[in-house]
């Protein structure tokens, strides 16, 4: 017996689950044992996924969320980080040409910011940061704690995966809520979030939740119980966290696939990116300088933000973090100036699909869009190919 009152077969797997799928409340207990489970391997594949399945059926409570998120970050180590630079991060749930991070890290890097980002691959019809930039050549996104200090000395920024010792509960389980149709479940994808950015060391967070047609979240009712749920758990654990709702119906600037993002990526830090992409990286941008007191408003953070895209620095900090992550300088040089040259000449084939008749395009739908990619191999349902793309012209 613990000391909460639950029992030694309370604690086996079958009557766990059962009792999810009853619609009971799971202990603290059950909920580590679970956890230790599934990182110790003592889990079976099978009952991860029936009892994320019926998490996503019966959901959880505030205090059964808070204890998943909790035993997901103390599955593993977690980072600290002895520095008078602000430490700060941006999340997204995921959407359709999603390329926010990486303009926005070296963006806030340029600003006097550590940005030590742990990022994701993709996940349902949502592409993953790190898959975009493992287009790029030399890119390592694993690194160890002493290697992201020694990144973020250099460049202000790193954006790495999960390791086998940060969260390493939740890296299973991110891929095996991809695979058993679990990945909107709001327990499972606030327990996901805040253990790695709670595992990050983080003082200053802003959450950028997807809604619409291509999100997980697809009414903004969902949507605004996610992020205040979201925003509860990171001030509880002692991280400035603030969340905005965007729009996902359509995709994020004009690129969608991995190489063609990064391609849109470094114009966007060069200040040339589209619309959409630069409002959004100024808006979260200058929403953390504001948190972080390095801006004195919203607007005067924006300014800063848009301030390293127009001059420069944004893009220096993206190539040393390049180079500090095995990119070689050469490569690293050149793709700053020329992206096309590097990033796509990996293609085989380009396919230009023209209108059969004139007019404006007035909507893109981004869901039918990344479906399709996904089957090309843009997606987790083959190895990923990272020169599947479609970009308007």
């Amino acid at each position: 017996m613990t000391a909460s009152g639950t029992n030694d077969s309370q604690l086996r797997l079958p009557h766990i689950i059962a009792s999810k799928r009853d619609g009971k409340a799971l202990s603290p207990e059950q909920i580590h044992h679970f956890v230790k489970g599934v990182v110790s391997g003592s889990v079976a594949a099978e009952q991860i996924g029936a009892l994320l399945m019926a998490i996503y059926c019966k959901g959880m409570d505030w205090q059964e969320t808070t204890e998943l998120t909790s035993a997901l970050l103390h599955s593993g180590t977690t980072l600290s980080w002895d520095t008078p630079h602000p430490i700060v991060d941006k999340h997204s749930t995921g959407g359709v040409g999603d390329k926010i991070s990486l303009v926005l890290a070296p963006a806030l890097a340029a600003c006097g910011c550590w940005v030590p980002m742990i990022s994701g691959r993709g996940l349902g019809h949502t592409g993953g940061t790190l898959d975009k930039l493992e287009a790029i050549p030399g890119f390592s996104v694993s690194q160890s704690k002493e290697d992201m200090e020694q990144i973020l000395s250099k460049a202000g920024a790193c954006i790495v995966g999960q390791t086998e010792l940060i969260v390493p509960g939740d890296r299973i389980l991110y891929a095996a809520r991809d695979i058993t149709s679990t990945v909107g479940s709001l327990p499972l994808i606030v327990a996901s979030i805040m253990s790695k950015k709670v595992a990050e060391g983080l003082q200053h967070l802003v959450l950028d939740i997807k809604v619409g047609s291509a999100a997980f979240m697809q009414t903004e009712k969902q949507a605004r119980e996610l992020a205040e749920a979201m925003v509860e758990v990171g001030c509880n654990l002692n991280i400035e966290t603030t969340a905005v709702l965007t729009e996902m119906d359509c995709p994020i600037g004009k690129a969608v696939g991995n190489a063609v993002e990064v391609v849109e990526s470094i114009r966007a830090l060069k200040g040339e990116g589209p619309a959409d992409l630069l409002e959004l990286v100024t808006v979260e941008g200058g929403q953390l300088l504001m948190q972080a007191g390095l801006a004195t408003n919203l607007e005067h953070g924006r300014e800063l933000i848009a301030n390293s895209l127009q001059d420069g620095t944004a893009l220096k900090a993206f190539r040393t973090m390049c180079e500090a992550q095995g990119v070689s300088s050469d490569t690293a040089a050149e793709i700053c100036e020329q992206p096309e040259a590097v990033l796509l000449k990996a293609t085989k084939q380009q396919t230009t699909i023209k209108a059969s008749t004139s007019g404006f395009v007035q909507h893109i739908e981004a869901m039918p869009l990344a479906e399709v990619l996904g089957e090309l191999g843009a997606g987790r349902q083959h190895p990923v190919s990272l020169n599947i793309a479609v970009e308007p012209s």
